[in-house]
């Protein structure tokens, strides 16, 4: 009888080998290919859309305080209410991700957000900014969840970290463009004014997306019962490491959007009274942001994640702690080395998602992602008390706990046993 097993690759004659290996290569992007180019420029628009369009409130709350006479807490809801619907959002546009496909959620989601920024820059009242910044969040949440998860899917396993780092790249070139487009322009024309420029430009964004992200060739459809939604939430709780990966989102963006929510306040301030255009200049501290998390996210590809994991918050420690003193020269150097750490801590630890999780990938993406927007969204309302009772030094305390909470966890995740794929 013949045997019905498949022959091993060692018994294969060796052009039939190489022919197995080059079939087992073209599952995947590889790095230096057209393809390769044109996911990251893809990816890197859509992470500029999203973050432009999510952090460009930033430096007009002050603006908005002063417009409708509110305080910095009720001004930071302008964002914190479209970080909560993403939150929301990412537990539903991720598992339908594996339903429908990655490459349709994501274009829908763009083309949604940024029409819904040029209706709140149309709105005439405070309940109506807040409205549409919700959709925007709402509508972002079909991109954020599923990036990461495409990448994951679509890359050589050799060079997600790379790829994850210029995606996240192109968030911090996003929320730096935001902030200093917004910062820069509420100086000169109306606020109204400054959200259909960024609402616009999202567009441009959204269609470079749709034209040139490859579709997909390694997504296999997942039906989106109940049951197989419990199923993968429980096996992703189960893990070792990916509940500790969902806390270190919360705590890092958490500390993140704190400083920036605030530090504009502090800077319009005695004793510096910088102008609102000076401020919003000094978004430039994300291009930090935009190298290190190419190049650290390509480091915890050579080195492993967690060896490299912990050592970025520190790194966050240390520029907060700049950030404490008086002179401006160490102030915003401080904000540098801080952005810095964040994200190359956060490539680290998202691209660690993609690895760990073995099924139901888009659904693990959207949990670290849930913590990292409630993170966003809870402790970026909370630093306003510590603003309004304690100032910087309130801020300050209340960062470097959540810092200290970051470290801790990363310090346990390095202690777990290695995996082959994380």
């Amino acid at each position: 009888m013949k045997s019905a097993v498949a022959p091993l690759a060692h018994d294969l004659p060796p052009t039939a080998l190489d022919e197995v290996v080059a079939q087992l290569n073209d599952e995947y992007i590889e790095k230096g290919t057209p393809l390769f180019m044109r996911t990251v420029l893809a990816l890197f628009s859509g992470g500029f859309a999203t973050f432009a369009l999510l952090y460009c409130v930033q430096p007009m709350m002050p603006a908005l305080s002063h417009e409708f006479s509110i305080n910095a807490a009720q001004s930071s809801l302008v964002l914190s209410v479209s970080t909560a619907m993403l939150a929301l959002g990412l537990l539903i546009t991720g598992p339908i991700s594996d339903t429908l496909g990655r490459k349709p959620v994501m274009v829908a989601a763009l083309f949604c957000a940024a029409f819904a920024t040029i209706a709140s820059g149309l709105m005439p009242s405070w309940e109506g900014i807040l409205l549409m910044r919700a959709l925007v969040g709402l509508s972002l949440s079909g991109l954020a969840a599923v990036a990461m998860t495409y990448l994951s899917e679509e890359i050589h396993p050799q060079h997600i970290g790379l790829a994850m780092g210029l995606y996240i790249g192109g968030n911090a070139i996003g929320g730096m463009s935001g902030r200093l487009i917004i910062g820069v322009l509420i100086d000169f024309v109306s606020w109204h004014t400054a959200m259909l420029i960024i609402g616009a430009l999202a567009l441009i964004a959204a269609t470079v997306f749709w034209k040139i992200l490859p579709e997909s060739r390694n997504f296999r459809p997942r039906s989106l019962r109940p049951r197989s939604l419990l199923e993968g939430f429980v096996m992703h709780f189960k893990d070792a490491g990916l509940p500790w990966l969902f806390l270190e989102a919360f705590l890092l963006m958490g500390a993140f959007v704190t400083l920036f929510n605030y530090i504009g306040y502090r800077l319009l301030a005695d004793p510096y009274d910088l102008s609102q255009a000076v401020v919003g200049l000094l978004s430039l501290v994300y291009l930090s942001g935009i190298y290190s998390s190419a190049k650290i996210g390509s480091l915890a590809d050579r080195l492993g994640r967690r060896r490299v994991l912990w050592a970025t918050i520190l790194v966050m420690l240390g520029g907060m702690a700049m950030t404490l003193l008086s002179p401006l020269w160490l102030v915003v150097p401080g904000m540098l080395v801080f952005t810095f750490g964040f994200f190359g801590a956060h490539s680290v630890a998202s691209s660690w998602i993609g690895r760990r999780a073995t099924k139901a990938k888009g659904q693990a993406s959207s949990l670290y992602l849930f913590c990292y927007y409630a993170g966003s969204s809870i402790a970026g309302t909370a630093g306003g008390f510590f603003w309004h009772f304690a100032g910087w030094n309130g801020i300050g305390a209340f960062i470097l706990t959540l810092l200290t909470g970051a470290l801790l966890v990363a310090l346990r995740l390095a202690k777990l046993p290695p995996l082959a794929s994380a």
